[in-house]
């Protein structure tokens, strides 16, 4: 399994650089679905661990008083200043097998890490990208485990989640529909443009339209 894992994470990584490296540049300043974040900001923090060692991260969580966020909002921000778009998708590219992990949270982590985070940039762009399946149900089985249900602390109390592009469901009250892979979104804290959710509850989880 961790080989299968390992090759759907460089899959991902490569296909990802390969989406960057196309964008136009103004598409880099484009708010992405990550808060206060760009698209260059998710991308300089899609390749943090391969340019910040451990001794160095445990540093700065310590300057950030144990709040990992904040520091990485602050390695986001130092990291875009200084790097342009084509050194961060080369970095992204060039550690396509980059063995790093999660803390506890195994190469499924770092999967849905990046995948997750792709979102984040190809969503907010509103380009038409479908995650494979196989990468999609490791998301799926993931992002119900009790630990990524605390770290991102949605309320889904008396909704149920149900796709309607493969069977899966999660939950039990008013249904929230839409594609499997938004709804990870959903699971993820993230608001989603508008039209993407279903349901009575989808005005909860939507960003709307400025």
């Amino acid at each position: 399994m961790g080989t299968d894992i390992r090759r759907l994470i460089a899959a991902e990584r490569r296909e990802l650089a390969d989406l960057l490296s196309g964008l136009p540049p103004r598409a880099w300043d484009a708010p992405s679905l990550c808060a206060g974040w760009r698209v260059r900001e998710v991308v300089a923090h899609l390749t943090l661990p391969y340019r910040h060692s451990g001794p160095r991260v445990l540093a700065g969580l310590v300057a950030a008083r144990g709040n990992f966020d904040r520091l990485a909002d602050r390695l986001a921000r130092r990291d875009t200043a200084s790097l342009t778009a084509e050194e961060l998708t080369a970095c992204l590219r060039d550690n396509a097998e980059h063995p790093w992990r999660p803390p506890g949270g195994g190469f499924e982590g770092a999967l849905s890490h990046d995948v997750i985070h792709g979102m984040d940039i190809t969503v907010a762009l509103g380009i038409d990208r479908r995650v494979p399946g196989e990468r999609l149900r490791v998301l799926l089985d993931g992002a119900l485990s009790p630990r990524a249900r605390r770290y991102f602390g949605v309320d889904l109390d008396g909704i149920e989640l149900r796709a309607d592009d493969v069977d899966w469901s999660f939950g039990s009250g008013v249904p929230l529909t839409g594609a499997a892979q938004d709804l990870v979104l959903v699971l993820s804290g993230r608001r989603l443009p508008e039209g993407r959710l279903r349901g009575e509850p989808s005005a909860r989880f939507t960003r709307r339209a400025v």
